[in-house]
């Protein structure tokens, strides 16, 4: 899914100091009905978990376009009202970012290229 984070994101640490990151986001989408000419628009919360690396968190800002993968799920309870409620999750796998919200100018980290093998005129011998 490609959405926009609601705000920016925490690091829980839990008691075995595994930590995971928490974010919610919106996934925003249109639709003329029919017939009509009027657009209807939607708006979709998911609470988002990331297992992989906590580092990515800073990057994680409010208003951040990202792409995520991974697996969604749904989470029921009872309100304080007496209520049933849910809210969707998604345990996310990748994260790709797309555009930044409230960047510091700091882009994240990326996977350093391989070192390249010197060519046969740079050898000392």
């Amino acid at each position: 899914m490609t959405a926009r984070l609601t705000g920016d994101a925490k690091i829980s640490t839990l008691k075995n100091e595994k930590q995971v990151v928490n974010f919610n986001v919106a996934i925003n989408d249109s639709y003329k009905a029919k017939g009509s000419n009027e657009t209807t628009k939607i708006v979709t919360y998911v609470q988002c978990d990331y297992w992989v690396n906590p580092g990515i968190a800073q990057y994680l800002t409010k208003g951040s376009l990202v792409e995520l993968q991974g697996r969604i799920g749904v989470n029921a309870y009872t309100g304080k009202d007496g209520e049933a409620k849910a809210t969707l999750t998604f345990h996310v796998n990748t994260i790709k970012m797309h555009g930044s919200g409230n960047q510091k100018n700091e882009t994240p980290p990326t996977t350093p290229e391989p070192a390249k093998e010197p060519a046969a005129d740079d050898l000392p011998f």
